[in-house]
């Protein structure tokens, strides 16, 4: 049996006007000393300010480093900050790219790590994932998750429209990157975790359910999305991977991210891939492709920008994304035909 560390945030908090927490969880923790704040160069900067005033001078050492993007030069950029303040702390204040910089310099260097979102684009803001961009593209790194997360509402609700609706296409990727887990281990003799992927595959319902709410931009909606982005962050951590939450539809999004560049959103590229998959599962991609449609979220490629030549070249390079990882793609993945096929069934190409 495979033997595995399950390491959880300490700390969630979730609401509007939490930003002023960060003081009581840093007592929490016993922490004293120098903090590194790490933030994007717009709104997040003025975010990262709002928790410096609010933190007691005579205990706290406030530093701010700004994160321009998610490379392995900007973790080092940042890695060299904490050293040379000596934090034992690292707060990650922003998007994706802030959030998977700071989560994966703090690894490096052994030091705890506080998630503050301002947007509820994917999973990573609880996992114990990173996302850094490669020469090929997006990869996924191994780190650990945050010991705190406080997601402010007010923030997120307030977040670009397209934030949301990324959000929803890596929730709703959970449907199928269960059944492929299922599938490597039927197969493979991969190890399955039914409470990982139970957790991911509940999150994934309940965002579906949720998608009026979610559309209309009402908190009810948005809160059910932040919450079961946390919720993903923890199957990954009980799984030790991120096996529950990322399958054949990822290996699409990111082969697709490999040919046209970062130009898209990564949810926006995981729901169209949950549609096609889910139909090579068998399952009900129909339903799928509805919820998408429903909180405005991408489902052809027209709609996402992107010539179909490019969907199906993506479709086709998929499966060597990541070769150790077994998907509903197999390890020969699928030929051109087969593509074609896919797409235009499922309406994303004509």
């Amino acid at each position: 049996m495979q033997i595995h560390a399950i390491n959880l945030p300490r700390f969630v908090i979730v609401g509007s006007e939490v930003l002023g927490k960060v003081g009581e969880i840093l007592k929490k923790l016993n922490y004293e000393g120098e903090i590194l704040i790490a933030c994007g160069e717009g709104i997040t900067k003025g975010v990262a300010e709002r928790i410096e005033i609010n933190l007691d001078k005579r205990i706290y050492s406030v530093h701010k480093v700004i994160v321009k993007d998610s490379t392995y030069e900007e973790v080092d950029m940042v890695s060299r900050a904490i050293d040379e303040i000596k934090a034992k702390i690292v707060i990650g204040v922003g998007g994706g790219k802030t959030i998977d910089v700071a989560k994966l310099a703090s690894f490096n260097r052994g030091v705890q790590f506080i998630s503050i979102p301002t947007s509820a684009t994917h999973d990573g803001i609880s996992s114990p994932v990173a996302s850094l961009k490669g020469e090929k593209g997006s990869i996924s790194i191994m780190a650990h998750p945050p010991i705190a997360l406080i997601a402010d509402m007010e923030l997120i609700i307030n977040s670009p429209r397209r934030h949301i609706i990324s959000g929803v296409g890596d929730i709703i990727a959970k449907f199928t990157a269960v059944r492929d887990w299922s599938l490597a281990h039927r197969l493979k003799g991969e190890y399955y975790g039914e409470h990982a992927a139970s957790l991911a595959l509940m999150s994934a319902k309940l965002v579906a359910k949720n998608s009026e709410l979610i559309a209309r931009g009402l908190e009810a909606g948005i809160r059910v999305l932040v919450e079961a982005l946390i919720s993903c962050g923890y199957a990954m951590c009980i799984a030790g991977s991120s096996r529950p939450c990322s399958g054949s539809e990822h290996l699409f999004a990111h082969a697709l991210e490999r040919i046209i560049g970062n130009r898209t959103y990564h949810g926006e590229r995981c729901g169209i891939g949950t549609i096609m998959m889910m139909y090579l599962h068998g399952g009900n991609w129909k339903k799928v492709k509805e919820v998408l449609v429903k909180v405005g979220a991408p489902t052809t490629a027209k709609e996402l920008g992107v010539e179909d030549e490019k969907i199906i070249e993506a479709l086709t390079i998929a499966h060597t994304i990541r070769p150790e990882r077994y998907t509903i793609l197999g390890e020969r993945g699928l030929t051109r035909d087969a593509a074609i096929e896919v797409a235009r069934i499922t309406g994303v190409i004509d």
